[in-house]
């Protein structure tokens, strides 16, 4: 079974938003991140990492979002093998979003490793983002 260990908030202003769930909520920060891609940080209750995320091109942050979305950006499932559960997501007809894991340098044939693995398409426009590494901070 899939675990939901990843949710990413996109934001305009990723230290207020990570000040709030850590000062309101009592999350830890687990990491920063500062890329091409993205400002922001990993936070964590332990079990699930929450990425705030400043978005900083829209190949990344999807062309239905783009740099300017603040909300719920994609959730995050860790399971147990990626091949096997990719091969499910396709047969139900979600398609993997090639166009970020290329932005990402990410994919089947790309690297794995923590904190991104491989982006799909599920319902509802909501990206799935799936994992058989995981996320710091997240227990698993």
């Amino acid at each position: 079974m899939a675990k939901i260990k990843h949710i990413a908030i996109a934001t305009q202003d990723a230290d207020k938003t990570a000040r709030f769930y850590i000062d309101v909520m009592g999350l830890k920060e687990a990491g920063k991140i500062d890329s091409a891609n993205a400002s922001g940080y990993y936070l964590t209750d332990g079990n699930v990492n929450m990425a705030i995320l400043n978005f900083k091109n829209d190949q990344v942050a999807g062309p239905e979002y783009g740099v300017g979305y603040s909300g719920i950006h994609h959730i995050g499932f860790e399971v147990e093998d990626l091949d096997e559960v990719s091969g499910r997501l396709e047969e139900a007809g979600s398609s993997p979003r090639d166009e970020i894991n290329k932005a990402l340098g990410v994919g089947m044939d790309g690297p794995r490793h923590a904190n991104v693995e491989v982006k799909y398409g599920g319902p509802d426009g909501v990206i799935i983002d799936v994992s058989q590494t995981g996320w710091v901070g997240t227990g698993g």
